[in-house]
């Protein structure tokens, strides 16, 4: 009795607030108590041992704060083939001390074509080529004893044109057809064409596809065999919270929510982060709240840093938990490339100055590709020409351009706007694979450097650090992709590869290039066990006076931890004014911030007790 008392008690929290925006936005109280049935369900159906989970969480609301927080990223299949097999690789990932880890979407897909599982025929079953539902629980349970938080996707705004609602609608069914945006004729398509932007110009041009079963035409944001869902619909919203539900009774704690700024839609607008996005977030937020408080929001947000605070609402409307951050990780890869920390201070201040509540995923590569989203407001004030940097950056990392070390491929080339975007792993794109191509030492260890320099920046920022799978290996790009005849298509396959175990093996043999980087990743966990590291630290740049060098200050009480890092080859100096005070490394060395000198591509930490 107790136990139901205490989703009551949550619930009454929430109720007023739930039911006036559920009201507000959809005047259908038939669906407002569909959905609190399923939320009562839902409560029901979870274990005590998600429930204790819950409890705990709930005393501890900051737990993913902390300065252990330490992530990784994977492909399921890439790495162990199915969840069973995966399960049995949890001693690698104890190894590394994580606590957070992000499975690529795992949920029933149509093979081949499915854009990399976000394009889904079934919420609520695993792929039968990943395992099963009873795989998936036996996996976070045993994450949760090795003290890993599982995040998976959610798509938000898409089924695939294979899921059964619509399977249903192109079978006539209105009930289901009411599910999409379907359209007769043209009319209404061509009034979105005029404000709405193309997501994939070149590869998937237009927002409507026209499906031959039904004769209409059907909102496809993405691509074609994915369905915009109908979110003005209240039974979409019902079906779909349902669904995340059911997944966090299956021992889901994260659910990182896919492409959620387009998912409501509006004739006169770019159907992008509409007020209506930001009621339904905070609905799901109340939804998790009230039946498994554990359980915690990612957005996908790629937006600029002024977008972003809204989709963390408010510290009394709260709604997502954090965000990805995107545009910090583009601005780490232009800085390396162009020798010039000053876009990458800009965006870490324009950070700094969001709200306390704001908090990021910080990473380097992930499953898809770096798109070169610079502020070119910011860029135009220093001088730069936007879209000339552009295509330098791209052909920099292409290795295209004369000197470069890097060795990438592009992505979504289009001659006629000259936008491209990037692929590659973080040990190709750091010069790693060319080195050993021509057998350079001088020049692989240089390209190290640059790996752990970008590592040891993007652990350092506000919010914690996700790695992707191999960079804790240097695993080079997997060029075989161009083989298969299902992915070549696909140049972001390039840094999609099966995880290397003949490499990983090499990781404990010290001198080894698997060993260093095994080592660098080490580093990270211990600088991050730093007071300095604890959720209420201040963060902020400092002018290095000297563009080639980012500085970066964290401070909790009277200790004040400083990182200085050299994004070129050549020594740096660098200046910290109104810094004074005697600061040492983690080795004792004394450092007079007023005077620096920083080897190439050098990572500095100094601290002091003030």
């Amino acid at each position: 009795m107790a136990v139901k008392q205490e989703f009551a008690s949550r619930f009454a929290k929430h109720k007023d607030e739930l039911e006036w925006l559920f009201m507000e936005l959809y005047h259908n109280r038939e669906g407002l108590e569909v959905l609190e049935r399923e939320m009562a369900d839902a409560y029901n159906a979870r274990s005590a041992e998600l429930k204790a989970l819950d409890k705990a969480r709930s005393a501890d609301p900051e737990w993913y704060k902390r300065g252990n927080m330490f992530g990784m990223t994977m492909y399921t299949d890439l790495f162990a083939g199915n969840l069973k097999e995966l399960a049995k690789k949890l001693p690698y990932l104890k190894e590394q001390k994580l606590t957070y880890l992000h499975l690529m979407p795992l949920l029933q897909m149509p093979h081949p074509h499915n854009d990399g599982g976000y394009a889904v025929e079934d919420f609520d079953t695993v792929d039968p080529a990943l395992g099963t539902n009873k795989d998936l629980e036996n996996l976070t349970r045993e994450l949760r004893k090795a003290g890993i938080s599982l995040c998976l996707d959610f798509v938000m705004n898409h089924t695939a044109s294979t899921h059964r609602w619509a399977m249903a609608a192109k079978a006539g069914d209105p009930w289901f057809q009411a599910y999409y945006h379907l359209y007769e004729d043209r009319t209404i398509p061509d009034q979105y064409e005029q404000t709405v932007p193309q997501v994939f110009p070149n590869t998937a041009p237009g927002n409507f596809t026209w499906c031959e079963e039904m004769h209409k035409w059907v909102l496809t944001t993405f691509h074609d065999y994915q369905w915009d869902l109908n979110y003005a619909n209240p039974a979409v919203f019902v079906d779909m919270t349902k669904s995340i539900l059911h997944l966090a009774n299956l021992g889901v704690e994260v659910f990182r929510i896919d492409a959620v700024p387009y998912i409501w839609k509006q004739l006169g607008t770019t159907c992008r982060n509409l007020p209506q996005v930001h009621t339904i977030v905070r609905m799901l937020r109340m939804v998790l709240e009230c039946v498994c408080p554990a359980v915690i929001l990612k957005g996908e947000v790629v937006m600029a840093p002024k977008e972003l605070a809204a989709y963390f609402g408010t510290p009394e409307k709260p709604e997502c938990h954090m965000l990805y951050n995107v545009s910090t990780m583009v601005n780490l890869w232009g800085a390396l490339a162009s020798r010039d920390t000053r876009l990458l201070k800009a965006q870490l201040d324009a950070l700094h100055a969001l709200p306390d509540n704001c908090w990021f995923v910080n990473y380097l590569r992930c499953h898809d590709d770096i798109g070169w989203g610079l502020d070119e407001a910011v860029e135009k004030r220093l001088g730069i020409d936007p879209q000339k940097h552009k295509e330098y950056l791209y052909h920099f990392y292409e290795g295209n351009f004369p000197g470069s070390w890097a060795k990438g491929e592009l992505y979504n080339y289009d001659p006629a706007t000259g936008d491209a975007r990037s692929c590659g792993t973080t040990a190709s794109l750091c010069g790693i694979e060319q080195a050993l191509e021509k057998d350079d030492k001088t020049a692989l260890d240089y390209a190290v450097k640059r790996d752990l320099l970008l590592h040891t920046a993007m652990a350092f920022l506000q919010g914690f650090p996700m790695l992707n799978c191999g960079d804790e290996i240097a695993q080079l790009n997997g060029w075989d992709y161009k083989n298969d005849p299902d992915r070549v298509e696909d140049s972001r396959n390039l840094h999609r590869s099966k995880f290397n175990w003949e490499d990983a093996k090499q990781r404990t043999r010290k001198g080894t290039l698997q060993n260093k980087l095994w080592q660098g990743m080490e580093q990270l966990r211990q600088m991050r066990a730093d007071p300095c590291f604890a959720p209420d630290a201040w963060v902020t740049t400092w002018d290095s006076h000297n563009p080639g060098v980012l500085a970066l200050v964290r401070k909790r009480g009277e200790e004040t931890l400083v990182g200085l890092f050299n994004f070129t080859e050549y020594p740096a100096g660098a200046s910290l004014d109104a810094l004074g005070g005697e600061y040492h490394t983690p080795e004792g060395t004394s450092v007079w911030l007023a005077d620096v000198e920083l080897e190439p591509y050098q990572a500095l930490l100094v601290k002091t007790n003030k």
